[in-house]
């Protein structure tokens, strides 16, 4: 299906004194080439049938590939049978990866795109690979071309050749079977995890420990600039990307160990960094940076003054990328395209753990007052200060004002501890809490957390609500005058 480099396959093969065989298609591409081909309708016994559905399932083809060469009863019988070895077998499978990806494909545009020849011929000759050299991708050519010539086809170059087709096929059944069960049946009933190796890593999350990356994680970001990215990276760099990205444009999140250590939203790039930065400068130092927007120069000049592991955005201005390349390390990311995680998998004793992405929305959320004090704070002054709570790791309590983040508190066992981190770390850095919203990512269990944000000075507390003890926590938020508002949806992020 991907006819990318095989004029330049097949006549690396002719001049090794191969014959081509070929289905119709191809055939007639590389006809049109000056390359001469035998179709596969006239090498073997049997026409191509069923609009190509049958095409290669032949005897003479799958004889020539499975044939055993060193065995004198296989040699007798390919004899009797007129089968002739086939040595070298190319095969690019229907894309139905891609087909099963787009929506304005019909159901039975993606069931004519499984492919049954393309998979038999790669296994029968990975099987055989002793004998047979079996290329699946247009990547692998220029390599196996310069080997031929160069008479190194050993079975060792086939094995591996045969290690990446198997690796082929099984992902390539996977996504059918994933279709099947998820699209057709409507159930999931096994969880596969078949992705390429994208990348070794210099080590995982500490130097003792080994790192990798699989799948597509590179098909969202575009490296410009700094060392290769670290384990560590990748989890703060995702982590920082969904905080801005949910914020909304011109927003800047930036992420200490997946939490933020400041966020902010104004008018443009370049303020809504220095909101973020000001909110806690002394975390930001060694952190990741995620602008929803653009980054100039003048931006550029100002993310110069702070060492910064990352700094990612969806654009550059070319002074901007001369100004941070300065820093040599440094890494600096254009986001491709955005992060959009439908699932969430992670590793228990014996299997997996699976679980839909936390994709609650703000704008889907009904904030209900539930106390007698009103709110001076604004509506989306309430969403941001729940979406930072949502981004903060369990047990979270957040507090936010004019768009800005003051004060985190994060992964500690008690709430009222997140609740106190979260005051002191806004007051030790100069903010004034008075009118602040603070949000929590779960109800409060007792009013005590509450009692020590409204000491605080805030005014308007998020919470999910669902507490046994909602009625007390209701009668010291009209104690405090602050106003509570429940949300009915809990933000739990372990």
């Amino acid at each position: 299906s991907d006819k990318s480099g095989v004029v330049e396959l097949a006549s690396g093969l002719v001049k090794n004194n191969f014959r081509i065989i070929s289905t119709g298609g191809t055939a007639k591409h590389l006809n049109a080439n000056g390359i001469e081909t035998i179709e596969v309708k006239d090498f073997a016994s049997f026409p191509e049938i069923f609009e190509g559905r049958v095409k290669t399932l032949q005897p003479e083809v799958f004889g020539g590939i499975l044939m055993r060469r060193e065995m004198e009863s296989d040699i007798m019988e390919a004899d009797e049978n007129n089968i002739q070895p086939i040595d070298v077998v190319c095969v690019n499978l229907y894309p139905f990866p891609e087909v099963v990806k787009n929506p304005n494909s019909s159901l039975d545009e993606k069931i004519e795109n499984i492919d049954i020849g393309g998979p038999s011929l790669i296994r029968a000759s990975a099987k055989n690979y002793r004998f047979v050299s079996v290329l699946t991708s247009p990547k692998q050519y220029p390599d196996f071309i310069e080997k031929l010539e160069n008479n190194l086809l050993t079975p060792d170059y086939n094995r591996i050749l045969a290690s990446e087709a198997f690796s082929l096929t099984s992902f390539y059944d996977s996504v059918i079977a994933e279709f099947f069960e998820k699209e057709l049946l409507g159930e999931r009933k096994t969880l596969r995890i078949n992705l390429p190796l994208a990348q070794k890593l210099r080590y995982g999350e500490n130097p003792h420990q080994s790192g990798f990356v699989f799948g597509s994680f590179h098909d969202y970001f575009e490296i410009i600039h700094g060392k290769e990215l670290s384990y560590n990276n990748i989890i703060d760099l995702t982590a920082s990307v969904e905080l801005s990205e949910e914020l909304g444009e011109k927003a800047c999140a930036i992420i200490k160990h997946t939490n933020p250590a400041g966020a902010a939203i104004r008018k443009n790039e370049y303020e809504s960094y220095i909101a973020a930065l000001s909110g806690d400068p002394v975390s930001a130092f060694g952190g990741i940076v995620s602008i929803n927007g653009s980054v100039g120069a003048e931006l550029a000049e100002k993310l110069n003054e702070i060492f910064l592991e990352i700094v990612v955005a969806k654009n550059f201005s070319d002074e901007a990328l001369s100004i941070l390349k300065r820093k040599k390390n440094r890494r600096i990311l254009k986001l491709v395209k955005p992060i959009n995680v439908k699932e969430v998998v992670r590793s228990v004793p014996g299997g997996f753990l699976l679980q839909d992405k936390d994709n609650s929305s703000a704008d889907e959320i009904n904030f209900k007052l539930v106390s007698t004090t009103e709110t001076k704070a604004g509506v989306d002054e309430l969403k941001f200060a729940w979406i930072i709570g949502k981004h903060v790791k369990s047990n979270a309590i957040a507090i936010t004002k004019d768009m800005k983040v003051l004060g985190v508190g994060a992964g500690q066992m008690s709430r009222v501890d997140s609740a106190k981190i979260a005051i002191n770390k806004a007051i030790e850095h100069g903010h004034n809490l008075q009118n602040a919203v603070a949000s929590s990512d779960a109800f409060f269990p007792f009013p005590d957390g509450l009692e020590v944000l409204a000491e605080a000075g805030i005014k308007s507390i998020i919470e999910p609500g669902g507490s046994k003890r909602d009625n007390e926590l209701i009668e010291a938020a009209d104690k405090y005058g602050v106003a509570l508002f429940f949300t009915g949806i809990r933000n739990f992020k372990h």
